[in-house]
Order: structure tokens, then C-alpha cells, then sequence
């Protein structure tokens, strides 16, 4: 999809330099590029090209309205394998409408290993001769980057923080507020193991003056070649680690945001270790606003932003992403669709049921819509104990047996 800029025809230098935002899942590569996009004393405009490692793009839909930017989505695969052919078409087209911007920035997603991307710009002779590479921008977080510099990859798979870290031209190691001086330290440590020279700037919310990022002429092929002679071969292979999947879902509806608060709690301290990333926008039963949520492992953020709909409660659209190792993707499906209002549960009051509570449990039905809750069970047990199924599947209560 694109956004067409609107403005007067500009001259252009004999190539338009490219930015490549990089950085694992959760970093703050989108935080970045819209502060960029926002910033006014760079005097640029921008083509932006995002990619995102699944099937639906939520960036493109929360990037500033008032920015007017020329926006290009690579969708449903990592921008290094199955879309760089797109990224390759993607970048052709852009140059037709070459008197709309002064530059162009790729932001990849958090799965992409940048050595494809950035060859791109070496092998292939037609975009050589339109773009030079200005520089690799990598953002780590200073919470998970260690962790996932550490994480052992099945055999032949590469780790795509450390490949990001390595083809840096400047890392900017970000959410330094949640982490001590120490950590920090060794953090800038274990970049400098990897890429001796690259500058290191701490900052959080990924504020960093335009200045350091744009325009810089910081990529060097040489420096490239030195880790990697045969960056430039032909036979480059490049695996993903294949239990890391993207679910997604798109639906119109209002969410029960007490239901949905409640399964992402849960979700959350459960399933937690293996969600590298997750973000969503929801339309939220009586209100206006959007709601905006993303998250990290187990540090979620939500909350209503100051975007309106726009449109009927009835044509709102909620969309979601899960990305992480191991998902259950009809659950996770399952569970969200059982967040949408719905004026009809599957059981009434004095319905014999199954409660979830580690094994099902045999239960009766005591009120429904309890506190945010789609039920309260009461236990076939000498207490007669309460426990609360959030959402309304299988998952919690389910029809005796």
C-alpha cells in the first residue's frame, strides 16, 4: 500500500540514499522512524518501506496521519527471503516518483537478518545505479538484548540479533531506563565484541537527533567484506528458526476490554518467554479512540490512544499480530474472536459445566458477565470454591463430558 506525498518537484542528487532501520522484535525501530518522520529540522521527505513478518501490517496503521510520506508495505515474509524480490520491485517503482522525496528508509522486521537487504543495494545493478546505502541503523534493547545474543539456534540457522549488531553502522541502544549502569556496560561490551568500530549512542524511547541517523555516508563495503568475503557470492544461504511463526487476525467487532485484559495477563505470565513480539490495534466497546497495544515477552503496553475511528462502532476493525516460538495459532485465534462483544454465551446460570483450573473440574454455573468475566463457576468441591473463566472457549469452561 502507498501514500502519496503531495509536494513540489525537487533535484534530486545523482543517487537517493537509503537508511536501513534494523533491530530485533520490540526494539524501537517504529518508535524511531516516527520520531524521524516527525522531526522538523531535517527538512527531508521520506519513501518508507516497512516489512512486516506476517500476513497483516500493523505499523503502516498507526505511522502519523499528518506525515505525509510516501509508504510502502513488503508484507508476509521476512524482507531477507521470501519478499526481497518485492523489496527489489518495491524500490524500482519508488524512483518513478523520484522528485517526491530525498530519501528512502527501509525499516525491516525484527526477524530479518540485514546481509540480504543490504546486498541488495551491490548485486543487483539497476538499484545500484538509483540508491547508495547511507547506513545500517540497529536498535537493541537493553531489557532482552543480551538474552537473544545468548540464544542457542538449531545448526545452520543464524542468531538475526547478532547478524544486526554485526552489519551496524551506528546501534543505538535504547530502553536504557530499564536497565542499571553495570548492564548497560557490558551490553556495549558484547556489541563492541562483535563490531569492533561501530559507535554505540544510549537513549531511550529511541530519541536521537535526526542528525546522527540521516545522511551520515557511514556504510563501508570494505568493512562489510572483512567479516564476510563472501557477502557478495552468489550461494549465500540464509535460515530462519523454524518454530519462531507470525499469527494474525483481522476482525471486525468491539472488544470486552476486561475480557481482553484479562486473557493477555494470562497469556502473558504464561506464555510470556516465548512472545518476541506482539502489537494490535483494537476498537474497544464504548469508546471512540483507538486502542494501541505492543509488547515484549512479558512487558506489555496498551492503552486508548488519541487516534479516533472515525467510522460506526459497527465497521471498526481490530487486528492483532503474535510473533514467538512455538504459538498455538487457532488458540490464540480462538481466544481473541472470544473477546468481541457478543450478547449471546454459550452457558446460563445453572448450566453444568467444566472448569479449567490446571485440569477440568466439574462446576456449576453462578452468574455470568462477573466482574469482566464471561463466568463465575462454582466448584463441585467441600468449599464450594469460585474461579472466574475469562473468555468464553474450551480453553476455560467447556460442557461436562
Amino acid at each position: 500500500m502507498s501514500r502519496v506525498a503531495t509536494s513540489n518537484k525537487r533535484k534530486m542528487p545523482s543517487k537517493i540514499p537509503v537508511t536501513v532501520l534494523t533491530g530485533f522484535l520490540g526494539s524501537g525501530k517504529t518508535t524511531l522512524l516516527n520520531r524521524i518522520l516527525n522531526d522538523k529540522t531535517h527538512g527531508m521527505k521520506f519513501a518508507v518501506i516497512e516489512n512486516e513478518f506476517g500476513e497483516i501490517g500493523v505499523d503502516e496503521k498507526v505511522l502519523p496521519e499528518s506525515v505525509d510520506e510516501e509508504v510502502v508495505e513488503v508484507m508476509n515474509g521476512c524482507i531477507c527471503c521470501t519478499v526481497r524480490g518485492d523489496l527489489v520491485e518495491a524500490l524500482k517503482r519508488l524512483h518513478k516518483r523520484v522528485e517526491k522525496f530525498d530519501g528512502v528508509i527501509i525499516e525491516t522486521t525484527g526477524l530479518a537478518d540485514p546481509a540480504p537487504v543490504v546486498q541488495t543495494f551491490f548485486v543487483d545493478e539497476t538499484i545500484g545505479e538509483m540508491y547508495s546505502l547511507d547506513s545500517v541503523i540497529t536498535v537493541v534493547d537493553a531489557k532482552g538484548i543480551l538474552d537473544r545474543l545468548a540464544e542457542e539456534k538449531p545448526e545452520g540457522v543464524e542468531n538475526e540479533a547478532v547478524e544486526q549488531i554485526c552489519f551496524a553502522d551506528k546501534v543505538l541502544l535504547n530502553k536504557t531506563d530499564l536497565a542499571d549502569d553495570a548492564t548497560l556496560t557490558k551490553i556495549e561490551g558484547e556489541i563492541r565484541k562483535l563490531n569492533p568500530t561501530c559507535p554505540v549512542l544510549r537513549c531511550l524511547h529511541a530519541e536521537v537527533s535526526p542528525k546522527e541517523l540521516l545522511n551520515i555516508n557511514a556504510f563501508e563495503l570494505k568493512r562489510v567484506l572483512d567479516f564476510d568475503p563472501e557477502f557478495l557470492g552468489d550461494d549465500q544461504e540464509h535460515q530462519h528458526d523454524a518454530s519462531v511463526t507470525s499469527v494474525s487476525c483481522r476482525i471486525k467487532g468491539n472488544v470486552n476490554q476486561a475480557m481482553l485484559s484479562k486473557w493477555i495477563g494470562r497469556l502473558i505470565q504464561e506464555d510470556g518467554a516465548n512472545l518476541y513480539r506482539y502489537k494490535g490495534i483494537l476498537a474497544i466497546k464504548g469508546v471512540d479512540e483507538k486502542f494501541i497495544f505492543q509488547g515484549v515477552g512479558m512487558m506489555f503496553n496498551g492503552n486508548i490512544s488519541e487516534q479516533p475511528w472515525g467510522v460506526p462502532e459497527s465497521e471498526r476493525e481490530n487486528i492483532f499480530v503474535f510473533i514467538g516460538k512455538n504459538l498455538d495459532h487457532d488458540w490464540l485465534k480462538d481466544c481473541f474472536k472470544a473477546c468481541i462483544v457478543t450478547d449471546k454465551l454459550r452457558f446460563k446460570v445453572g448450566d453444568k459445566v467444566q472448569a479449567q483450573i490446571g485440569e477440568y473440574t466439574n462446576g456449576t454455573i453462578k452468574k455470568i458477565w462477573d466482574d469482566g468475566n464471561a463466568y463465575r463457576i462454582e466448584l463441585d468441591d467441600a468449599d464450594k470454591t469460585n474461579v472466574y473463566a475469562p473468555i468464553d472457549v474450551d480453553t476455560y469452561v467447556r460442557a461436562r463430558k
